[in-house]
């Protein structure tokens, strides 16, 4: 009997955490569709230029799934979120090395003591996956900055650069336990999905990579118009659907949960952030359009709703619907305008790289420290509008190292790359297309491009 006692009283194993399927099956398909916005990038900027330029200009976003999607594995993972310094991870995740199914405890014995994972209900593999879309998008935002004139092996040796030693820190610091800027530890920049981290390094670089290249040899007496704009539709549209995984996904788990007395669930509220406002952009942009220069476009349509894309993702999961659609409003006001401001300054960032993602991320992570609100987001804090004045002062500290970051590492890589295998391509291949000179194909037969006939 006492025996049978003692068995009695023995406490029952702790089960160890089990992993969700709902949730895995969430992030799954949240990284499908953060990889779907590179071929979506693609055709959006492949719409833009010039038809002997198409499929340079297309395959700059797709190598980019190649490139990003080998080095991720062997490095850049272990770079952006092991454990390690402040500023960059540790090596000892380098080939996915310790990386699993596991979903807890792969942190444990780093500072701050209570984060042992970064998703509490996924494998380590899922986490890491999806991080790695967010890696393949970021450098492809500079294509479009440099479009029409940079050689492709110098972009294929930049972009492997760019995405170690600028993407990977700048991600280590906002997203990674421990990291310099983040929640996790550090500064307390509120970040939700790459607001700093994708698009003002992205822009930032980009207008770097454009002053350093220079400008196309038909700038700015002889540019052509845009030479498919359904593309660019397209494009757009791919990249609003996308976007839904890129900021819903952020959220890292579909289970809903408390904030105070408030019931929340992250992925819905960034989800309606987003559509919201994207839509509202689309259409400041398209009124002021049609107020300043008497017609709506289809490509200011496209371009208004990247532009409240880009200034909802830091935001996403901070705010409330209302806030977003002011979100969407101000964003696309302000980029409008330094899109034109960009013309007048004469610097040929082919397809506005910067005034869309960089002024874009810009503003958004500024209207966060402003709109922020822990009533949508326990994990996260107030804004100014809550009275929580000095979240605009982390959040400007956190903009300004970021701008630092992209800016002189993006020129030292280019300079470098300058030095050794050259940027731009030779003048006549810059006339005849970089298309047939660069790949050796055409992207449309000769009947249908740049006004050409074939003769009988």
């Amino acid at each position: 009997m006492g025996n049978a006692l003692a068995q009695t009283q023995t406490p029952a194993p702790v089960a160890p955490p089990a992993a969700d399927t709902g949730d895995i099956a969430f992030m799954l398909i949240s990284a499908a569709l953060v990889l779907l916005m590179t071929p979506g990038l693609a055709f959006f900027y492949g719409g833009f230029v010039r038809s002997r330029n198409v499929l340079n200009t297309i395959l700059m976003s797709f190598v980019l799934m190649a490139i990003v999607g080998v080095t991720w594995i062997l490095w850049g993972y272990s770079l952006a979120f092991a454990p390690g310094l402040s500023f960059i991870g540790g090596l000892q995740w380098l080939g996915l090395n310790g990386v699993g199914l596991e979903i807890t405890d792969y942190l444990k014995g780093s500072n701050p003591a209570e984060v042992v994972s970064y998703a509490a209900t996924i494998p380590h593999q899922a986490f890491m996956i999806y991080q790695a879309m967010f890696a393949i998008i970021t450098p492809a935002l500079i294509s479009g900055a440099i479009a029409e004139r940079m050689s492709f092996r110098a972009y294929s040796l930049f972009v492997l650069l760019w995405s170690t030693f600028v993407y990977a820190p700048l991600a280590h610091m906002v997203w990674a336990k421990g990291g310099f800027l983040g929640l996790y530890g550090g500064l307390g920049a509120l970040d939700f999905a790459g607001g700093t981290v994708v698009h003002i390094s992205s822009g930032v670089s980009a207008l770097v990579a454009a002053i350093v290249l220079g400008p196309r040899k038909t700038h700015p007496d002889r540019l052509s118009p845009p030479h498919n704009v359904p593309f660019i539709l397209l494009g757009a549209g791919l990249l609003w659907f996308g976007w839904f995984g890129f900021n819903a996904g952020s959220a890292l788990s579909v289970a809903s949960g408390t904030s105070g007395n408030l019931a929340t669930n992250l992925a819905t509220t960034a989800f309606v952030a987003t559509n919201t406002s994207a839509a509202a952009a689309t259409l400041m942009w398209l009124i002021l359009e049609a107020a300043l220069r008497g017609k709506p476009t289809a490509v200011g349509a496209a371009t208004g709703a990247v532009a409240g894309l880009v200034g909802i993702t830091p935001a996403a999961g901070f705010v409330t619907p209302l806030s977003a659609i002011l979100i969407g409003f101000i964003t696309a006001f302000v980029c409008f305008y330094a899109v034109s401001f960009k013309h007048k300054l004469q610097v040929d960032d082919a397809l506005d790289t910067f005034p869309v993602h960089g002024v874009g991320g810009t503003v958004g992570a500024i209207l966060t420290a402003i709109f922020a609100t822990v009533e949508v987001n326990s994990a996260g804090k107030d804004g100014v509008l809550r009275g929580n004045f000095g979240e605009l002062g982390v959040e400007l500290a956190a903009i300004i190292i970021a701008y630092a970051i992209a800016a002189v590492g993006t020129w030292i890589i280019l300079k470098v790359i300058d030095a050794t295998v050259g940027l731009r391509v030779k003048e006549e291949t810059e006339y005849q297309g970089l298309d047939i000179n660069e790949h050796g194909e055409e992207g449309y037969n000769s009947e249908f491009g740049d006004g050409i006939k074939v003769s009988e």
